[in-house]
């Protein structure tokens, strides 16, 4: 085979290669999620949808946007040693996805940050052995000095490698407009956060 075949065969592959690699990680980005799917939406006081009408809160407007069945599973004042206890009753609903916003309240009234970290582990574990997939949302530090990720949930989402999305929590409770009270948003930082979520969906037939 002369040097201008093989160079052209090694260009071909090349070519495949890069080709198939955009491709999956394209698709690495997105949860597939057929119609008739389940969403467990778990969390605490934002999950549940504090101080907003039910329709308003971010499950609701999300079963709305997406056609997509979204069971409610938050739980107002809850801790995430309390979550963790609860969750195994609800993954027997089988769940396609669960995205999980938890400990909001740990960080609040100062709860130790490992055993944090372990709860939110534990859960994305007890998770994915259900069959499901997480997108973990991540919660912000409150502080005096504003709101900012805690940096728990990266740590988090980087070891159990889930989805992760960052910032939208972060940025809703910043702007007073979104918000009902200090940390609950209103049904339009709801909406925001929807809009965050539907963004790593994907239906499929």
């Amino acid at each position: 085979m002369s040097k201008i075949k093989v160079i052209t065969v090694l260009l071909g592959a090349i070519m495949l290669f890069t080709i198939m690699t955009k491709e999956r990680d394209s698709n690495s980005l997105h949860i597939k999620l057929h119609s008739d799917a389940t969403i467990l939406a778990f969390g605490d006081s934002i999950t549940y949808g504090f101080g907003v009408a039910e329709e308003d809160s971010y499950p609701a407007q999300l079963q709305k946007r997406t056609g997509i069945r979204v069971i409610n599973g938050g739980v107002s004042g809850e801790e995430s040693s309390e979550g963790l206890e609860r969750l195994p009753k609800l993954l027997e609903q089988k769940p396609d996805l669960v995205i999980l916003c938890h400990g909001g309240n740990d960080i609040i009234r100062k709860r130790s940050d490992e055993k944090l970290k372990t709860n939110l582990t534990k859960m994305v574990e007890i998770i994915k052995a259900s069959g499901a997939e997480v997108l973990l949302v991540g919660v912000p530090n409150f502080g005096l000095l504003g709101f900012s990720t805690h940096s728990i949930y990266a740590e988090v989402a980087k070891e159990t490698e889930v989805f992760f999305e960052e910032d939208v929590l972060s940025k809703v409770l910043s702007n007073n407009e979104l918000k009902i009270d200090y940390i609950h948003p209103n049904a339009k930082g709801y909406k925001i956060i929807v809009d965050a979520v539907v963004k790593y969906l994907k239906t499929v037939e």
